[in-house]
């Protein structure tokens, strides 16, 4: 398997954390999404990927995009461990976190939005933080209210096994926190976060360790 990503990519983020759960090996092909205009509008890029964003998995050949289609690939190929648990239900809710995390917070805040703000309709660096900010934290209650008083909450987001929605919640508080947001105002989503970040395949698709860091 083949990896197209960007350290700091919160779709990529999940893909690694995927991909280390289901210890699956993979090369890693670093996607700059800064320098030189972007990486991801290089024509090479383009061919592969024609949206221009990050991630994109190669495996025998199929070109997947889009992170939570990729990720479930992954488990449907790769069933062991799940990511999903086993009754219809309980699938559904999972997937409902994960998608209020993925369609409904990420999207408002993520790199082609925020430089849209500031470069096409000319907003200033204190005004585009404080959109981020406002999205972050109107996303994050809700999903605060929905974990704590959720019954199938544990230590994780499902019980104490890490499923998709862990695998989306963990990179969007790291977005969040690396816009000083204070996350300890949403205890639940920052218990599960530290715990969730304490698991190895979680570390190991941290974006300070991957080899494009900065």
């Amino acid at each position: 398997m083949k990896l197209y990503s960007y350290f700091r990519s919160s779709a990529s983020y999940r893909v690694r954390i995927a991909l280390n759960l289901k210890n699956l090996p993979y090369d890693y092909v670093p996607v700059h999404l800064l320098r030189d205009g972007g990486e991801q509008f290089h024509e090479a890029y383009r061919k592969l990927n024609p949206d221009a964003i990050v991630p994109t998995l190669v495996d025998n050949g199929d070109v997947l995009q889009q992170s939570l289609a990729i990720i479930e690939y992954l488990d449907e190929t790769h069933p062991l461990p799940p990511l999903l648990p086993a009754s219809p239900s309980d699938r559904a809710y999972v997937r409902a976190v994960a998608l209020q995390i993925a369609c409904d917070i990420h999207p408002l805040n993520n790199l082609r939005v925020l430089k849209y703000l500031k470069k096409e309709l000319g907003v200033s660096d204190e005004a585009k933080n404080a959109w981020y900010r406002h999205w972050i934290e109107a996303g994050f209650a809700a999903l605060e209210t929905h974990l704590a008083r959720n019954a199938r909450t544990g230590a994780l987001c499902f019980g104490d096994t890490p499923t998709l929605a862990d695998v989306c919640l963990v990179p969007q508080v790291f977005n969040a926190q690396r816009f000083e947001i204070d996350v300890s105002v949403y205890p639940t989503i920052q218990r599960i976060y530290t715990c969730a970040s304490q698991i190895d395949a979680f570390a190991r698709a941290a974006p300070g360790v991957q080899p494009d860091a900065e």
